[in-house]
């Protein structure tokens, strides 16, 4: 649904040139929700913003659906930003207008019938939970219904595709998973294509298929969320992993202990697996830190466990032969 081809984006300061985006390949499949993740300054939101072209690359080709969006003129990339749409973490809401006239805005500017336009719109917001609150300014709504507002909004016109610029950090964590549940739903009902561009892991971990991790415009690592969540192989993946996750204290190691992080999937996360291998083998554990989730709704489990007494190689051997992901971390 969307494809990005060797994407660079460079700005000009009086510092000198900056490259916000240094060659960007990117695939999302149609109907996915794709995460985009990186700190701050590596280029998501610019990236984002290549989609529907509200920045313009330097070099590359970015396609949505079966269009080259970097190759229309201003008159087709009008008609194309159509089914491409978008929204934003300060919800950008016209303060003057009231929510009725703020979803109803898109469809207006491009001229449709007065009766289409009431119709489209009285239908989006009772759909997202808006109905009563029609005649009701932007300042006189929650963060999480203007971000409603927001999302009818970008609905409007009927599109393929939404973008999602940050659309949850402004948010509190009960409304946050409120609006989550609200794009998996129109995700799942109407087919969208969504790509989340956030700094927040658990966002990702929540709802995203696929997820893509830029540093300094450039992607470094992607994949299926479960893997990259389980298994992550760049060390700025690790990293805002374990920020977001439970570590372990080095100094709470036992002296002399085998140190391992356990992963576990599927219905193998509810199985007591590390204490049948313990029993079997004879070997003394103490579990450091440990955390169960579900990535895109499936099971996991992590476990950093220090082995003391008895054979730790073989532990974690019949561990891997159950199909329990092992990785050393430390200890002797």
């Amino acid at each position: 649904m969307i494809r990005l081809e060797g994407v660079t984006r460079r700005y000009q300061s009086r510092a000198g040139e900056r490259v916000a985006l240094d060659s960007v390949d990117l695939h999302v499949e149609r109907g996915q929700i794709f995460g985009v993740v990186g700190r701050s300054g590596a280029g998501k939101s610019t990236l984002i913003r290549t989609i529907n072209r509200l920045e313009t690359p330097d070099g590359g080709k970015v396609f949505v659906g079966d269009q080259e969006i970097t190759a229309l003129n201003p008159a087709q990339l009008r008609t194309a930003r159509r089914k491409i749409g978008m929204i934003f973490q300060h919800f950008n809401l016209l303060a003057s207008k009231t929510i009725e006239d703020n979803v109803a805005f898109p469809l207006r500017l491009e001229g449709r019938p007065a009766a289409e336009v009431k119709t489209r719109t009285t239908e989006l917001l009772a759909r997202l939970g808006l109905a009563e609150h029609a005649k009701k300014y932007p300042h006189q709504l929650s963060g999480g219904q203007k971000q409603r507002v927001g999302i009818a909004r970008a609905l409007a016109c009927g599109p393929d595709v939404l973008l999602c610029d940050e659309a949850t950090s402004a948010l509190d964590p009960e409304t946050t998973e409120d609006i989550l549940g609200l794009l998996e739903q129109l995700n799942r009902e109407l087919g969208l294509t969504i790509v989340m561009i956030t700094h927040q892991m658990e966002v990702v971990r929540r709802v995203c298929d696929r997820v893509a991790v830029l540093k300094d415009g450039r992607i470094v690592e992607q994949g299926d969320t479960v893997d990259v969540f389980l298994r992550p192989q760049h060390p700025v993946t690790q990293a805002m992993l374990a920020e977001s996750d439970d570590g372990f204290d080095d100094a709470s190691v036992p002296a002399n202990a085998r140190v391992a992080r356990l992963v576990f999937q599927g219905t193998s996360t509810y199985e007591p697996e590390l204490s049948r291998v313990a029993r079997t083998v004879g070997v003394d554990y103490s579990i450091l830190s440990g955390r169960i989730a579900r990535i895109r709704g499936v099971p996991c489990g992590q476990l950093v466990v220090a082995f003391t007494d008895g054979d730790a190689d073989a532990a974690l051997k019949q561990l891997a032969e159950r199909g329990v992901g092992v990785e050393t971390v430390g200890g002797r």
